[in-house]
């Protein structure tokens, strides 16, 4: 097969699965744009005079980043994971098999797509509490970076999270018991250094925070790990679960059985 004939399958896929989430926008990108203004909303105002971060922050300000960045990664994970999911229930994987894409072309469909929607619905985010609430920028290189991986990240995980569960119940436990907690124990809501000796501790084993914090240096140019090792640690968990993406794709583990 010739490169052309090549990109326009891969291109169709990618266009398929944007188009899959574009068409229920309300649902897709609307409502958790809605849903992460109710936690800024509820927590700026429970707590925004009761807690400071860091010394020339007020707790609002500091929390639209971390709330940007759980919108970006809570989204990828749910464009690649639903999709891949609800191909395998409802048995039209099958198509996508037989079309004559290669496992990288497929996961790079699949995980792009993921990233168009995480960065569309974190862009909303953003653009309505920046209306009322200013925002200053650090680094915009930054920003764009840890929001440009920590998408594709998710989206690579979306994958695996769907190629592993065989029905929706999985799904579910898979994103309540794994990709929740790690995303509320996060930072997003807090700084580390505000939590006991153990907790902190803990909290540096956990990649999402790692997104969170680099993430948040882009508009404070504060953080509370070094913005170099958090991209470090986030390249090292995107590089990994990418080879184990692509080795489970070529296999086709659990795809097709």
């Amino acid at each position: 097969m010739n490169e052309r004939a090549r990109f326009r399958g891969f291109a169709t896929l990618f266009y398929k699965e944007v188009l899959r989430f574009y068409k229920v926008a309300l649902q897709t990108l609307m409502a958790p744009v809605v849903t992460t203004l109710l936690y800024l909303l509820v927590f700026s105002q429970a707590l925004g005079e009761h807690v400071q971060v860091y010394d020339r922050l007020d707790y609002t300000t500091f929390l639209i980043p971390g709330l940007v960045m759980m919108t970006v990664i809570q989204n990828a994970f749910a464009n690649s994971s639903s999709s891949l999911i609800q191909s395998k229930v409802t048995g039209n994987i099958v198509f996508v098999l037989l079309a004559p894409l290669s496992h990288v072309e497929f996961y790079l469909a699949f995980v792009l797509a993921a990233v168009v929607r995480g960065l569309l619905v974190g862009l909303g985010v953003y653009l309505v509490a920046v209306a009322f609430v200013p925002l200053p920028i650090h680094s915009l290189a930054v920003i764009a970076a840890f929001a440009l991986l920590g998408s594709m990240l998710l989206g690579t995980l979306g994958v695996i999270a769907g190629i592993w569960a065989e029905k929706f119940d999985q799904m579910a436990g898979f994103q309540n018991f794994i990709i929740m907690p790690l995303t509320f124990l996060s930072g997003v809501f807090y700084s580390i250094h505000s939590l006991p000796p153990f907790w902190q501790t803990l909290s540096h084993f956990n990649p999402f925070f790692y997104m969170i914090d680099g993430f948040r240096y882009g508009f404070f140019g504060l953080s509370d790990v070094s913005p170099w090792r958090s991209m470090f640690i986030v390249l090292f968990f995107q590089l990994f679960l990418t080879v184990l993406t692509l080795w489970l794709l070529k296999r086709g583990w659990r795809l097709r059985d």
